[in-house]
């Protein structure tokens, strides 16, 4: 007996703190944490009604002795009263086993019903834890649900400041590929070769002596055609 009452004796604490340690999800281990107190509820409550059962037993095994006692009793009146001290001594005799008996029984019955008492307190007592967790169970739950919800807010705030990063690194190679397109065009400027100011000139007149020659050109086309 006494190890039945230790061993549920536990149950109320029923590792909690190791479940909770190793929870991922605190939702999924509080269903897991009261499907697993449930359980032990049922198995409490059979091995409670077992005790109350061998209270019951050892209390009514009490009482028929008592009530052998009496008879027995009332026997040894009547055999006086019929005048066979006799008979009345082995009546007594037989009230007296019986009441050797009955101390047996009645330690029998107060260590079973001191059982019982346990058992029921700690049934009481498991049913109670239930109902407080059941309701805390729904606060939990709320909660987890609002930390999910930070967690996604947190993330999104995250992808955020990837994006600001990222429009700032695009600026900066933006900035390189513009500097890198100006140090080109200088150097595409500067492997130019400079230009002679006596070529200049040259080209200048050669397009003059060209125009030159087509006014020639022209006038003699005005006199073959009678046009001067």
């Amino acid at each position: 007996m006494a190890g039945i009452l230790d061993r549920f004796a536990t149950i109320i604490k029923a590792n909690i703190n190791d479940l909770l340690d190793k929870a991922e999800d605190p939702s999924k281990m509080i269903e897991q944490y009261m499907r697993d107190l449930t359980e032990s509820l049922a198995e409490v409550k059979e091995s409670t009604a077992a005790v109350m059962a061998e209270e019951t037993r050892t209390k009514r095994m009490l009482d028929d002795n008592q009530k052998d006692i009496d008879k027995y009793e009332g026997l040894a009146r009547k055999a006086l009263a019929a005048g066979s001290e006799d008979d009345a001594r082995t009546f007594l005799k037989k009230k007296q086993e019986l009441e050797g008996k009955n101390e047996g029984l009645q330690a029998a019955y107060a260590a079973a019903a001191e059982n019982a008492s346990k058992m029921r307190q700690m049934h009481d007592k498991l049913v109670s834890d239930i109902n407080t967790l059941q309701e805390r169970k729904e606060v939990i739950k709320a909660k987890a649900a609002v930390a999910k919800t930070q967690q996604q807010v947190n993330k999104m705030t995250s992808g955020s400041d990837r994006a600001e990063g990222a429009m700032s690194a695009f600026d900066r190679m933006e900035a390189k590929a513009d500097a890198m397109l100006d140090q080109a065009n200088a150097m595409s400027e500067l492997n130019t070769q400079p230009k002679s100011e006596a070529d200049e000139l040259e080209k200048k007149y050669e397009a003059m002596g060209v125009d030159a020659d087509v006014e020639d050109d022209l006038a003699r086309l005005k006199t073959e055609m009678g046009m001067q």
